[in-house]
Order: C-alpha cells, then structure tokens, then sequence
C-alpha cells in the first residue's frame, strides 16, 4: 500500500452562515464540523493529515490540537490556492494525498477508505469522489467522455446549459497522486468566472498530460453534503442525528422515540438501557447498561454505572455510579462524584460534592462544595451554606449522619459519624459524632393570644 496523505480545506469564511463563528467549528450533533471529519480521516492509516486554515485559524487549532499539522492561507483565492499552501509539507512526497473538505461532516471513514483503494487499484493520478444529486444546483459537473471516462470537472457558475442539466456531482473529495497533484498546480490559472484557482482544474491538466483520471461514485449522496448556511446545518444535524440514533439501537440501546432523542457523536451507552424522549446526551458522555435515562433529561459529559435511574433532570460533568436514582427535577452540577446506590430527589441541586454509598438527599436540598459519606440522610429543605459572598467552604458529613428537615450547614463544618442534627437547625459549630445538635430559639407559646387580635377594628 502506498503512503498516504490527507488534506483538510478549512479557510474558507463561511459568509453565507452569518455567523461570528468560523463556518467548520459550527457543530453537529455536538462536535464541530472538522472535528467529525479529522475523526473519520484518523481511523485510516494516514502518515500526515494537513489542515488548511484562513479566517479563525486560532480556533481551529485550538479545536483540533495536535491531530493534524497546519498551514494558513491568508488569501482566500480558490482551492487549488489552498492545497497549494501544503506545498512545503508534502510536495517532496511520494504516495497518495486525499483531500477533502472540512463542512462535510457526514463523510465516513470506510467511503474514505473505499476511494483510495479504487484509486491505488486503479493505478490513476487522480480519483474524484462522484454522487448522484436531485438537485445538482451549485455542484461541479462530472463531464464523461462516451467511454465513460472523467473528461472534466465544471463548476456550476461555468458550465453550459446542457451541463447543467448533467446529475453527477464533484463531491469536492479526491484522491491524487500527491507529485502529480503539486506538479499540475503549478499550471492552474484564475481565468474563470470567479477569479480564483480551482482545484477541479487540476484534472484536465493531468488528462491533457495523458494521465489516468478516474472516479468513484458513492451510494450514499447525503454523506457528500457541504455545509455552507444554517439550513445545510440542519439537515446535517438530522442526518447525523438519524446516522447516530441507528448505530446506538443496534448496539442494544432502547430510544422510545429516536426522532425526539439527541444523543452526540461521543457518547457511549451500554445494552439494555432505555432512553425516554425529549434526552439530550452529549459530550464524552458514557452510560452503563440497564439504566433508564429522561424523559426530558439533559447530560453533558457524565460517566454514569449500570441500573442507574435519572428522570427530567440535569446533570453535567460529573460521575455517577450504579443503582442510583436521580429525579424528577434534580440538578447535578460540574464535579460532583455521586457513588453507589445514591439517591437524589426532586428538586434537588448538587455541586461539586461527594455523596457515599447509599446516601439521600430525597427533596428540595442544596448540597454544595460538600463530602457526604455513606448512608447519610439529608432532609427535605436542607442546605450546605458554602458562600459568605467572598469565599467558598467546605461542609463534611461523615458516615450514617441524620440531617433533620430545614437545616443550615454553615461551612466550614464538620458533622460527625453517627450524629444527629434536629429538623430547622442552623449549624454553625462542628457536631461530635453520635451526638444530637440544636440550633434553634426555644418554643414560646402564648395562651390565648388570639382573643386579644381584634381583626374587626
């Protein structure tokens, strides 16, 4: 097999997304749109992939990290300008180069994989990436000879009217022979309707020069989608929503309802799970098997146990373990570390805490900046008082402790293993452990105090 390489076009502005954000980092299903594609190019066997930047550059690279090399492209002059910019990296290569562009975030891997072994079976300088098109409007022509040979690519704003009535599309997605591609870009001219240097043109020239060039052409036309404004975004997002929903049923995961099911490209969830409509799963989200997860559940970067249980709730960068029942209505913010066989109730908010095996906080608590230990009890109403409006304390539970309804851990404090504290204390003071705690005004009550209101004056 021949070295390979690959090119990403990712400079382009992206004008049509009206947008302040560089048209390739506009997400789908949670991932930016050259994330997805780097993340099919990465499961080839690829030497070196080199990504094109322009406007945002910054952001791409801070996005993409050290999974690719980059060049910029200050001037945004075509795509053959582009892959030009990657001349020093790779023009001194032998082997095959791949280049495909970066608002394409349906391409998969294994039609990656198909089109270079057509090429390299082929023997071509040049494999162009076909598909069929309803509406080929916008698209480069594929333009065949009668032997059915590629002739020629024309974009859209160049072509005839009898090619524009022709339906195989360039995809935008090719494999060349990476001498023959940089020696053939030295010879493509801006003498077209835009202006600019088009890649495609590198094709007639490698056919004038008696070069093989060939196509593939993929079944799937949706994977060759191009996103260039918010109705290309959405049906991406649908797409790759459906693509998405599929795989995780296959694996053995219930969706109630796919179509009102959000689950991103990195979540991972095990057999016999059921998700219940209106769940929006995202990040590096991973969940056990047999769990049960929404309705109307929202979880962004979670690794959640098995048989775990969580209704109409929210819960973010966080662990969560096994046998644990959240909901209905509970907020589990960044960096809690919820174990074993928790409870958390309604209405319920946790942050940053720790709650051990076995431990309740069954309703309408704040449990904040807090480690709870095991089989401890917090009663309804209760709060960790973690803020004096400076500074942020932490509050420890320790093992088997009861928190009585409507009481007010004011960190720092300590309750200790066993204790008790009575319902509407306000804590201010570290409680030994098996010991009872008080803080509350002693009941007065006044005898006959009503007669004395005269609510008729």
């Amino acid at each position: 097999m021949l070295t390979r390489y690959a090119i990403i076009l990712a400079a382009g502005k992206g004008t049509r997304m009206k947008s302040k954000l560089y048209k390739v980092l506009h997400p789908v299903c949670g991932k930016p749109m050259v994330q997805h594609v780097v993340d099919q190019i990465s499961q080839l066997k690829i030497e070196k992939i080199v990504t094109i930047t322009g406007h945002g550059a910054e952001e791409v690279k801070s996005t993409l990290g050290q999974q690719t090399e980059y060049v910029l492209q200050a001037e945004q002059l075509g795509t053959g300008h582009a892959v030009m910019q990657a001349k020093e990296l790779l023009s001194n290569k032998s082997g095959t180069t791949l280049v495909v562009c970066g608002d394409t975030p349906l391409i998969k891997a294994e039609t990656m994989e198909a089109l270079f072994t057509h090429h390299e079976e082929k023997g071509a300088s040049v494999t162009v990436l076909t598909a069929e098109a309803d509406d080929p409007t916008g698209y480069g022509r594929i333009v065949r000879s009668e032997s059915g040979l590629v002739e020629k690519i024309v974009e859209h704003k160049d072509s005839t009217d009898e090619e524009k009535l022709i339906n195989e599309i360039n995809t935008g997605t090719y494999c060349f022979d990476n001498q023959a591609l940089f020696d053939a870009l030295n010879h493509v001219t801006n003498e077209n309707a835009q202006g600019e240097y088009y890649l495609p043109d590198v094709i007639e020239i490698l056919k004038n020069q008696g070069k093989m060039v060939s196509a593939y052409k993929t079944p799937d036309f949706s994977e060759t989608l191009g996103v260039n404004d918010r109705v290309a975004l959405a049906e991406a997002e649908k797409i790759m929503k459906i693509r998405i929903n599929e795989q995780q049923m296959r694996n053995g995961v219930t969706l109630i309802d796919p179509e009102n099911t959000y689950i991103g490209a990195d979540v991972e969830i095990g057999s016999d799970t059921v998700i219940y409509p209106g769940s929006v799963l995202t990040g590096k989200t991973t969940i056990g098997s047999d769990c049960e997860i929404g309705p109307n559940s929202e979880i962004k970067n979670c690794q959640i146990g098995d048989a775990t249980v969580i209704r109409h709730s929210v819960a973010h960068d966080s662990q969560i373990g096994s046998h644990v029942n959240i909901g209905p209505f509970a907020h589990i913010r960044p960096l809690s570390t919820i174990h074993d066989k928790v409870k958390i109730g309604n209405f319920v908010e946790i942050k940053k805490a720790e709650f051990g095996e076995g431990s309740k906080a069954s309703h309408l608590s704040y449990i904040g900046d807090a480690e709870v230990g095991k089989d401890v009890n917090i009663g309804c109403g209760s709060i960790t008082v973690n803020y004096d409006g400076k500074n942020k304390y932490l509050t420890k539970i320790e093992d088997g402790v009861f928190i009585g309804c409507n009481s007010n851990l004011v960190a720092p404090v300590k309750v200790g293993k066993g204790a008790y504290v009575a319902a509407g204390s306000t804590i201010t003071e570290d409680v030994p452990g098996e010991a009872l705690a008080l803080a509350r005004a002693r009941q007065i009550n006044k005898e006959n105090y009503v007669d004395k209101l005269d609510f008729n004056k």
